[in-house]
């Protein structure tokens, strides 16, 4: 079976593509390496051994998406990753998230529908559940108010996919997940924005490298109980593995105008406090770290229910806090090496 990834060189793309291939699919990409580098076509290639070919294009293009369908030929599912997906910008610039993450989805299915394409993957977050007031949540939580743009879009892109399910006769999966962290085993592919560092473990990273004096931890008056964020944190591999589940779960399903929402987190609510804490621990470290204000756009906390993927995809988040800590550190000793 013949699957395109939209996005498939960004960081969690780019881990599913290997648990695709390595599961036996055919794997074609759409990146136009907005935010992803170009080199990862090559490490895609290297990792998976065999040769893996990317569209260069801008989803936005309504015609150059076209043009990929009609070259490709039967394409039996998508998993779309391709946004833009960093909270603090999406509040600074909100019409480019919208304009952005909105059309690229109206694209891609208008492309699947003229081209009979009948299973979507698509790639959610927890943050459509905002605020939430009963933790942890699961797929049945209201949502609440987003606090982002970015949120946003993913909870209109929700309700699109819906509709379009609905009148289109097809199948998809929203997948609800919480804040991947660590690279791959091989270390050859990890998080590697090109905005420099607006995700937690970059920021972290970049100050252990003295990019940064002091890592600071944006709020520690909240009502949690070390006063940090608390969030729910899942080893990249384990998130991209749950994708090819969920294309199989799909395949299997006889159903028309099927879609089922999963939410994809380890259970575990742990606070950015503890979470600096552990990766000292795991990589003996000693991190200057301080706290400064809140950041717009944040949830106070938020952590999975998780049944639902385990007994219908039969998925697990097989690997530990530990292990993403020390993966996380590895890989980003490694590109800035090569760097230098």
């Amino acid at each position: 079976m013949k699957i395109l990834v939209t996005g498939g060189c960004g960081y969690i793309g780019s881990h599913t593509v290997i648990d695709l291939i390595e599961e036996g699919f055919e794997v074609i990409s759409i990146d136009n390496f907005s935010n992803s580098h170009e080199s990862v076509q090559n490490v895609l290639s290297s990792v998976s051994k065999r040769a893996f070919k990317n569209y260069a294009i801008d989803l936005c293009n309504l015609e150059s998406t076209k043009q990929v369908f009609e070259k490709e030929g039967k394409i039996d599912g998508v998993i779309h990753f391709a946004a833009f997906k960093y909270v603090d910008e999406s509040v600074r610039q909100p019409l480019k998230y919208y304009q952005n993450n909105l059309n690229s989805l109206l694209n891609i299915l208008a492309c699947c529908k003229e081209f009979k394409v009948k299973q979507f993957v698509f790639s959610s977050s927890c943050s459509v559940y905002g605020n939430a007031k009963l933790l942890p949540v699961d797929e049945q939580c209201p949502l609440a108010e987003a606090e982002s743009p970015y949120a946003q879009t993913k909870v209109i892109g929700e309700q699109i996919i819906q509709d379009f399910v609905k009148a289109h006769q097809s199948k998809a999966t929203l997948l609800r997940y919480f804040n991947p962290v660590g690279a791959h085993p091989s270390g050859l592919i990890g998080e590697q924005a090109k905005q420099g560092a607006p995700n937690i473990f970059p920021r972290l990273t970049a100050t252990l490298r003295g990019k940064y004096e002091e890592f600071v931890i944006a709020g520690n008056d909240y009502p949690t109980p070390d006063g940090t964020c608390v969030r729910d944190y899942i080893h990249v591999c384990d998130i991209a593995h749950a994708h090819t589940l969920a294309f199989k779960w799909l395949s299997q399903q006889k159903e028309d105008s099927l879609c089922e929402v999963f939410n994809l987190g380890s259970g575990n609510g742990v606070s950015v406090l503890e979470l600096v804490k552990a990766f000292q621990e795991a990589n003996s470290l000693k991190l200057n770290y301080s706290f400064g204000p809140r950041r717009e756009g944040d949830v106070i906390a938020i952590y999975a229910d998780n049944r639902k993927a385990k007994e219908l995809l039969k998925w697990e988040a097989a690997k530990s806090l530990n292990e993403m800590m020390q993966s996380a550190w590895e890989w980003d000793k490694k590109i800035h090496t090569e760097a230098i």
